[in-house]
């Protein structure tokens, strides 16, 4: 039963902090091979509370079945005031019939029951019948303390063996002399000094007394003289001696070399004095710290105090730096687990409290400033502060017990993590209510904007109104979540001290009190990376749902505007760079990793929506879509240019400048109506005015780029579609430079029939004045069925093939000079008629 007794203490009783007093091995009555164990426990901590509970056996393993408290007994049933019965009945919330393994077990468990209810219980006592007398008695032994023999008397009887008293005659003497001498007990040597005194007075007064009789000195002369002869005898003696011993002085030689080792050892004895001192000093610890270690009260100020100052001295003496060959000494070793075990309990004191306390601030409410929409994260200063008079009792954790430590640091994540899952849940939830369109509780997905559509799809994008909304409500949630996550990583890092590496850390040689002492083990850069990885580790946990929720966040935005990459990058990335926690900015920069691959795959998707465009099947080509579409595109990607991610932005506009200025070209042979040129024309003098309203630096050789196809394309247009309109006069004068290629002199070809003087006149009176406006106001209806309205390129195109005409004009000119000079032959019509002929057109159209 001694053996069951211990391992019911130690297995099932002690990890809850509870004392076994008596144990009954019982079989319910009538079925005996049910056994189980009754026990009646004690807790160990104030208040005492005392348990009746039933053990059950399975597997050589100890459960509790049911547990009772003393005060549910009502009535303690013995069923026979004889001893030898084994029955007994307890009335609690039922009649229990037991049946004991032995009496003796039996009457122990019914006398420990006994005791226990006078001492716990004032009133409702159970009763106690048929059960003898004596059993129930206030000084009643039990049976196992019966004959116990007190220890002192033994020892008594051997220091009685040895034992002398002093005659009464002594003690007189000693009680007279000390009584002489008041500070004969409180200063033993000052009461030597005066017994040393008086004893040299009376060897004074001895010596007088024997000078003060003649008789006695004379015959001390003589005895002197005797004496005098005697000597001189023994000093021929010695004389013979000296050379007997003359080899004794060799021996004496190495007398003096032991004497020197003498001094070698006392030396060496004050040396070892001095550390046994030092050990002593460095291994003492209080009694009034050993105290408060075996019973902190950390509820209060005071107690904190004092458990405080308690766990230090305990650490400065656990850390006492000794030599190593002193720590094998059995008195350390005996020493240093007394440490232990009130470490081990000052810990568990320190984690309980602790423990409870997250447990509780996981269900704290936050402190938040009223705000209209609700859009507010609440604060938790209060549970910090609170929290921060533990702070000292936490360090002292994380220095003497590791797995403590860190099972503390996972409640704290676990409670508080509950805490701020809630907060920004909820913070997420009234964002994005408050984004959400008017008169609607869900937004549906809105159509893309793509460059390559008809501008008329572009009726369902966002307005600016909305937009306003969506960055405004994005920018007050990350002002909220900046300062709550920011003061919780200053809490935890002092709190926990995150800055400081754990003395248990692998290649590192940190001192217990948490000061590093050597820099050397570990570079600076790697001791830093290794502190900031449990930051972000402890922040991760404690806001496990804060990248989930923002991305969930973005992404309902996403749904409402499909430019929502262009400010979101914006504003994250002004977070980052203004984020002081090294948590948020890099949850910040993760959040805006994939808001930068949002915007390429965006414009990717404008690329590939400007290859895939359709060309308008009216009669009229007109500015392709994406063309028309880019000064929208580009008002919505201006907050982007104007802020530190321009870069981003210019990257892509380049892409998509490019891939317009090449999908022009491919596009203009896809409409049968309209001729490639002006298509050309039209889309690259528009994308040339609007990159020059734009003012985008990076775009600067595209823009020289599109007025060079444009005026290329207008020169090709012109050449194609006016011809020339007064052909014969042309083909004529073909002829005549053919002549002038082959030798003839310019003068002299006038003398050529077929190009004499009269065919010139015949060729220039087909062209009066009025043939030669009717052809022009022909080509002008062409090219103003060719030209679109929204190019307005028609007084550009025109001009240029005014140019065009007086430029032929005068060459004509210039021919019929050279080679029929002095004949007075001219065209019917001057440059000033062309001008008039090209404006009356104009006018009338």
């Amino acid at each position: 039963m001694t053996t069951i007794r211990h391992t019911l203490q130690q297995e099932v009783f002690q990890p809850n902090e509870e004392r076994l007093l008596s144990i009954c091995h019982v079989g319910k009555l009538f079925k005996k091979k049910k056994s189980s164990f009754l026990c009646v426990v004690s807790s160990t901590s104030p208040p005492i509370n005392i348990l009746i509970v039933q053990i059950k056996q399975s597997d050589k393993t100890y459960k509790r079945k049911r547990t009772w408290a003393l005060a549910e007994l009502n009535v303690v049933d013995g069923k026979n005031e004889a001893a030898d019965t084994v029955e007994f009945d307890l009335h609690m919330d039922k009649v229990y019939r037991w049946a004991a393994s032995n009496t003796q077990e039996r009457q122990l468990f019914i006398i420990t029951l006994f005791k226990q209810c006078n001492k716990h219980l004032l009133k409702d006592k159970p009763i106690f019948k048929n059960v003898p007398k004596a059993w129930t008695i206030e000084d009643v032994m039990t049976p196992e303390n019966k004959y116990v023999t007190s220890p002192l008397l033994a020892l008594d009887n051997d220091l009685s063996e040895d034992f002398q008293a002093i005659t009464d005659k002594e003690q007189e003497d000693l009680n007279r002399l000390m009584s002489d001498c008041e500070f004969a007990i409180s200063n033993a040597e000052a009461f030597m000094e005066v017994l040393a005194r008086d004893l040299s007075l009376l060897d004074g007064e001895n010596v007088q007394c024997v000078l003060a009789s003649e008789t006695q000195v004379e015959a001390l002369m003589e005895q002197l003289e005797t004496a005098i002869t005697e000597a001189d005898k023994i000093e021929k003696r010695l004389d013979t001696y000296d050379e007997i011993l003359r080899h004794v002085r060799d021996a004496m030689e190495k007398m003096e070399k032991k004497t020197s080792m003498i001094t070698i050892a006392n030396r060496n004895n004050l040396h070892l004095l001095h550390e046994l001192e030092n050990i002593v000093k460095q291994l003492d610890l209080p009694r009034k710290y050993q105290e408060v270690l075996d019973d902190a009260d950390l509820t209060n100020a005071n107690g904190l105090k004092f458990a405080i100052e308690a766990g230090n001295a305990l650490r400065d003496a656990m850390n006492s730096q000794l030599d190593p060959a002193l720590l094998r000494m059995a008195a350390v070793q005996e020493q240093r687990k007394r440490f232990e075990k009130f470490k081990d309990k000052f810990s568990r004191s320190i984690c309980r409290q602790l423990n409870n306390l997250f447990i509780h601030y996981g269900n704290h409410k936050g402190e938040s400033e009223k705000s209209s929409d609700g859009l507010v994260l609440p604060q938790h200063g209060t549970v910090h502060k609170e929290l921060s008079m533990y702070a000292e009792l936490m360090h002292w954790i994380k220095v003497m017990d590791r797995k403590a430590y860190d099972g503390l640091r996972k409640v704290y994540t676990d409670s508080l993590g509950k805490l701020y899952d809630r907060d920004i849940r909820n913070l997420f939830e009234i964002a994005k209510e408050r984004i959400a369109p008017s008169g609607q509780v869900a937004s549906p997905t809105r159509s893309v904007a793509l460059l390559g559509l008809d501008r008329e799809q572009w009726t369902l994008e966002t307005t600016a109104t909305e937009r306003n909304r969506y960055e405004s409500t994005l920018q007050q949630v990350l002002s909220q979540l900046e300062p709550i996550c920011l003061q919780e990583q200053q809490f935890c890092v002092a709190f926990f001290q995150l800055d400081i590496l754990s003395p248990s850390s692998k290649n590192t040689l940190t001192t217990l009190d948490g000061i590093e002492a050597d820099t050397t083990v570990l570079p600076h850069r790697k001791v830093e990376k290794q502190i900031n990885e449990d930051v972000r580790n402890m922040m991760g946990n404690l806001f496990s749902c804060l990248e989930e929720e923002l991305l969930s966040f973005i992404n309902h935005i996403e749904k409402q505007d499909s430019f929502y990459c262009m400010y979101v990058l914006v504003h994250l990335n002004q977070h980052v760079m203004s984020a002081q926690s090294s948590f948020l900015s890099n949850t910040f920069a993760s959040v805006l990793i994939h808001i930068k691959r949002s915007l390429d795959r965006f414009m990717q998707v404008q690329v590939d929506s400007i290859k895939e465009c359709r060309v308008p099947r009216r009669s009229k080509c007109g500015i392709l879509p994406y063309i028309l579409n880019l000064e929208e595109f580009a008002r919505y990607g201006d907050v982007l240019l104007k802020s530190d991610r321009r870069a981003d932005l210019e990257k892509w506009y380049t892409r998509l400048i490019d891939t317009m200025l090449e999908y022009i070209a491919i596009h203009s042979a896809d409409h049968h109506k309209t001729p490639q040129q002006v298509i050309k024309m039209e889309n690259y003098h528009y994308l040339y005015s609007l990159l020059s309203q734009l003012k985008i630096s990076v775009l600067d050789s595209q823009r020289k780029e599109a007025k060079q196809k444009y005026n290329d394309a207008l020169a090709a247009y012109v050449t194609q579609y006016f011809g020339r309109p007064l052909e014969k006069l042309n083909i004529f004068f073909d002829g005549v430079q053919a002549r002038v290629a082959s030798g003839v002199k310019a003068s002299e070809v006038s003398y050529q029939l077929a190009f004499s003087k009269q065919e010139l006149r015949k060729v220039i009176n087909q062209y009066p004045g009025s043939t030669v406006k009717k052809g022009i106001e022909a080509l002008y209806k062409k090219v103003e069925k060719h030209l679109s309205e929204e190019g307005n390129l028609l007084q550009v195109v025109w001009r240029a093939m005014q140019e065009e005409f007086i430029r032929q004009y005068k060459m004509l000119e210039d021919l019929i000079q050279q080679c029929y000079p002095g004949s007075l032959i001219t065209l019917e019509f001057t440059i000033n008629d062309i001008l008039e002929f090209f404006s009356d057109i104009a006018r009338s159209h």
